[in-house]
């Protein structure tokens, strides 16, 4: 993870719903519940969060329907105006930019894609991923070669004059990725964006997606419902409930350490063995002896030598370097179901 400024940097930020959200909070107690404001007619769509995005990196955001996932993220982008609270992105105060200013940022700093593609159906696959350089009012030359060039990103080679009604509903959510990789933005939103996709091409989509970050390296918010998704896409994740945020964390931590019961129940069915990796066991102050494991190999992996090993601490390596060791015992607790 980089050490840089954050890409994104909200803090305490509010939106509130309601006829009077400025003057409504401005007198709200602290502890107010999410039921008590519904009862005045308020709904905190995005709960007191602060909440850093470091560069490169791609963020999760989870939780059940109408939490507060889309909203908070819509609030990164200023689509919704926040009530109360800061949010910087690219190190720009976006509550202070000018219309034009903001329309720029979105432009030339930003993609987005959402669960229904927004295809336009009467544009080919090539023009509808040039659209938005269309917008910009790049050339007809210059769009056509960016978007060529993505189209081979995202695998769609030999379909660029299919229309979106000739193609499958993954083949059309490579579009709508490839559309919003057209403008090289350095922030990428996706909203929930293969949720509408049968499990076979979601996985296909997610295998997809990981490909493409470890080639672009995006900072990315990703927004979905499904834990399975968000332990197997993030670096770390917010796991959000009424417009907070319960915790934020790698999946590591989240599944060994949740922060509350709510989280719990979020991870109780997770095989943690699959999901747990030798560099989150890893503790910094010991050293261990013998042949490391890599940072990334999950405990699942590594169940035959756990069980076949004898030392109490096994070194662990991340990119070559050593980062510490990890406990055999605490890795064979997760194996076998002990937490």
């Amino acid at each position: 993870m980089s050490s840089e400024r954050p890409v994104i940097s909200c803090k305490n930020i509010w939106k509130v719903f309601g006829d009077d959200p400025e003057g409504y909070l401005a007198k709200m107690p602290p502890d107010m519940s999410f039921d008590e404001m519904s009862e005045d007619g308020y709904i905190a769509g995005v709960k007191d969060v602060s909440l850093d995005v470091n560069k490169g990196e791609m963020l999760v955001i989870m939780g059940l329907s109408g939490s507060g996932k889309s909203t908070l993220v819509r609030c990164f982008s200023r689509l919704h105006d926040i009530t109360s609270g800061t949010i910087e992105v690219a190190g720009q105060d976006i509550m202070s930019l000018a219309e034009k200013d903001l329309i720029e940022l979105r432009r030339s700093k930003m993609g987005m894609v959402f669960q229904s593609f927004g295809l336009l159906p009467h544009r080919s696959v090539l023009e509808n991923i040039a659209f938005p350089l269309e917008m910009r009012g790049q050339d007809k030359h210059t769009r056509r070669e960016r978007a060529l060039e993505v189209i081979k990103l995202v695998g769609l080679e030999g379909r660029e004059d299919f229309f979106p009604r000739e193609l499958s509903g993954g083949q059309q959510q490579r579009v709508g990725i490839a559309r919003s990789l057209a403008i090289e933005p350095d922030i990428w939103f996706l909203d929930e964006p293969f949720s509408a996709l049968d499990p076979l091409i979601r996985k296909e989509m997610q295998d997809e997606f990981l490909r493409l970050q470890q080639l672009l390296k995006k900072t990315i918010v990703f927004i979905t419902h499904d834990f399975d998704e968000a332990l197997r896409l993030a670096d770390r994740i917010a796991i959000m409930k009424e417009g907070a945020i319960e915790q934020c964390d790698t999946p590591d931590k989240i599944v060994l350490k949740p922060a509350t019961e709510y989280v719990r129940k979020f991870t109780e069915d997770v095989d943690k063995a699959r999901v747990v990796r030798a560099g989150g066991l890893a503790e910094a102050d010991q050293t261990g002896t013998g042949d490391p494991v890599d940072a990334s190999q999950t405990v699942r992996k590594m169940a035959r030598m756990l069980v076949d090993d004898t030392r109490d601490f096994i070194p662990v390596s991340r990119a070559g370097k050593p980062i510490g060791a990890l406990s055999r015992a605490e890795a064979l607790d997760v194996l076998l179901g002990d937490q």
